[in-house]
């Protein structure tokens, strides 16, 4: 069965753009790489970069994050008023009550610090990732 893999990302959507890239490389049509966006722009890039469909705003968010089997992207997807505000508490609790699984990257432009987290380059956190989570998370598919 295809695993539904929502990734979620606000602003320009470089960082979904990135996870979706990689996870399209390691899996290919054997899932479904869903790219949901604060905004519009961030949903085109994730568009761009691979995914199956995608959509943009809170409604589209609260939704899909509730009707997939993994939720990837940024730890800010889970913290009201981040991303410049893009992220609402809607979203961000709707994504933390999910039950899908959840792989967040820490990288935020929030004035927060997670302690204990290697500063990593974003590919390298993407990769680690799904070599060291998600394919574990989803095997045999």
């Amino acid at each position: 069965m295809i695993k539904k893999i929502c990734v979620i990302d606000g602003q320009g959507g470089g960082i979904g753009a990135t996870i979706i890239k990689y996870l399209k490389e390691s899996f290919g049509e054997r899932v479904e790489l869903i790219a949901l966006g604060t905004n519009a722009i961030a949903t085109s890039q994730m568009l761009k970069a691979g995914a199956n469909r995608g959509a943009s705003g809170e409604n589209a968010i609260c939704r899909m994050s509730n009707e997939c089997d993994l939720v990837v992207g940024p730890i800010a997807i889970t913290w009201p008023n981040s991303m410049m505000g893009e992220v609402t508490a809607r979203m961000a609790e709707s994504v933390m009550t999910s039950m899908a699984v959840k792989f967040l990257i820490p990288l935020s432009q929030e004035r927060c610090e997670i302690v204990g987290v290697m500063k990593e380059p974003l590919p390298h956190l993407v990769q680690a990732m799904i070599e060291g989570k998600i394919k574990e998370v989803i095997k045999g598919v």
